[in-house]
This record gives structure tokens, C-alpha cells and sequence, in this order.
């Protein structure tokens, strides 16, 4: 469980690094498009501690995802949003709503409940499918990315985002999957592939949702597919369970956790300075 909160504190205030590095960069040069913009990013030392910090997450969360049921750690990633709102209310003046401010706290207190109930990471390997599953849904991400592609407006934003969410989530899933990291066994375990493609796919879709969409709309789609699916596959397949009689309080934590995450949904990108326009409001 630290391990899960410490990636979605690691990932959260990468979040908001890379914000104030964007804006420095962006102050400093003359345009030259997003390349130009991103060589000046790299220039800055908040964008460097936004990737080390984004680096030390994953691996926190491959830690907690070998440690504690899936559905502890999808919940504590979305809290990420929770991270970013405060840090950003600190670092960039962004004014958070009395609501938002509420919701840190459900956040706050979704997590506490989960740690509370959650036993130990469930100990099955799942059917001998489940490997091959997760290489289709990782290649059904591609394709649900194509299609959103081609919609607009919010539709496009929501599909796109629940696109990236579900790639994530199988990423999730895969990490618990993988027996061996040993190279030569790696070479021929699906779930390397299908963490692999589903990775590389999550990440393609979400850019492009945050690009070209709403960014609330996004994150709430993303936060719905990392969190849902995966822990149903873990509790149904992989074998996590709560602690003795503590199962309902799990369900309560998790559903706490995430319905706050998904009020702080516009913190999905990196957030604005105070009395800029955001994404969604262009």
C-alpha cells in the first residue's frame, strides 16, 4: 500500500513539475511547434524531475502491483489527481472549488478504508487464456483508438480516454501475469507483449484525447477503464481478496476513491496557471 501511495505521489507531482516547465518553456522560446517546445521543456530541470519522478512511479507501482490486490492500486493511481490538485493549488495558484477541495478529502478517505480491507495479492495465475485475453485487449485499445479517432467533441474525448484507461488496465493486469523476468522467458510470455502494446497504446490515446478534447471528459473516461475492469479481473480470475469480513468496506473505499477522483478529473493534464484558459474551455 505505500508503494501504491507513494506512485500516485510521485506521478502527481510529476504532473504539476512538468506543468511549471511547460510554461517556462513556452515563455522563453519564439514557437517552432511542439518539437522546438518540448527541446526547450527538456531544458529545464522541473521537466527532468517530472520524468525522474514519473520513472520512480511505475516502478513503485509494479512494486505494489506484486504486493497488494489490483483494485488497491488502480484506486490509489486515480488518487493522482488528488496529488496534482493540491500540489498544483501550491506550486501554480490554481484555485481549487470548495467541492474540489472536499474531494481531496473523499479521496483521502477512500484510500484509508482500502487500506484498512485489503488482504494480501491474490496468489492464481487465472486461466491459461488470460495471458492471450489481455494480448487482444491490448490490440482492441488500437482499434477503439482508431475509431474514436474519427468522432468529435466530447464523444471522441470519452471514447478516446476510456480507451487509454482500459490500456492501462492492462497493463496492470499483465504485470501480475508475468512469472519470470528472466530475458529469454520474457521473449515468450504474451503478457510482455500485452503489457508492451497495452502500454504504448494507453499512452497514444490519452495524448491524443488531451490534444484535441476535453481533458475533464478524458480523465473521467481513463479513470473509469484503469479502475473498474481491472480489479473485477483480479478478484475474479487472480485471486485478491479483502481481510475477513472487511469486504464491504472494500467496496465502499474503492467506490469512494474513485468518485472523487473523477470530480478532480480536470487535473488529468498538466493544470493551468490561476486565470488561464483550460483545454476544455477553449
Amino acid at each position: 500500500m505505500v508503494c501504491a501511495l507513494g506512485a500516485a505521489v510521485c506521478f502527481g507531482t510529476a504532473t504539476v513539475l512538468q506543468a511549471v516547465a511547460a510554461r517556462e518553456a513556452a515563455a522563453a522560446g519564439d514557437g517552432g511547434g511542439d518539437a522546438a517546445l518540448l527541446l526547450r521543456a527538456l531544458r529545464q530541470w522541473r521537466y527532468i524531475a517530472g520524468l525522474a519522478l514519473d520513472g520512480l512511479g511505475f516502478l513503485l507501482q509494479i512494486a505494489a502491483l506484486r504486493s497488494v490486490p489490483i483494485y488497491t492500486v488502480g484506486a490509489a493511481l486515480a488518487a493522482s489527481l488528488a496529488v496534482t490538485a493540491v500540489v498544483a493549488a501550491r506550486l501554480l495558484r490554481v484555485r481549487l472549488s470548495g467541492l474540489e477541495w472536499a474531494a481531496v478529502g473523499v479521496v483521502c478517505a477512500g484510500l484509508a478504508m482500502l487500506g484498512l480491507a485489503s488482504g494480501t495479492e491474490g496468489d492464481e495465475q487465472g486461466p491459461h487464456w488470460l495471458p492471450y485475453a489481455m494480448v487482444a485487449a491490448a490490440v482492441g485499445v488500437l482499434l477503439l483508438g482508431a475509431v474514436g479517432g474519427r468522432l468529435t467533441g466530447r464523444t471522441r474525448a470519452l471514447l478516446l480516454g476510456l480507451g487509454a484507461g482500459l490500456g492501462f488496465g492492462v497493463v496492470e493486469v499483465s504485470v501480475r501475469l508475468i512469472d519470470s523476468l528472466r530475458p529469454a522467458d520474457l521473449f515468450t510470455d504474451p503478457a510482455a507483449y500485452a503489457l508492451l502494446i497495452g502500454g504504448g497504446a494507453a499512452f497514444l490515446l490519452l495524448t491524443s484525447a488531451l490534444q484535441r478534447g476535453s481533458v475533464t471528459t478524458a480523465t473521467a473516461g481513463m479513470v473509469i477503464g484503469e479502475t473498474v475492469g481491472p480489479a473485477a479481473v483480479g478478484v475474479v480470475w487472480l485471486g485478491d481478496r479483502t481481510r475477513e469480513g472487511l469486504a464491504w468496506l472494500a467496496v465502499l473505499g474503492f467506490t469512494v476513491a474513485v468518485a472523487g477522483a473523477l470530480l478532480l478529473a480536470r487535473f488529468g493534464e498538466a493544470p493551468a496557471a490561476e486565470g488561464a484558459p483550460r483545454p476544455d474551455e477553449a
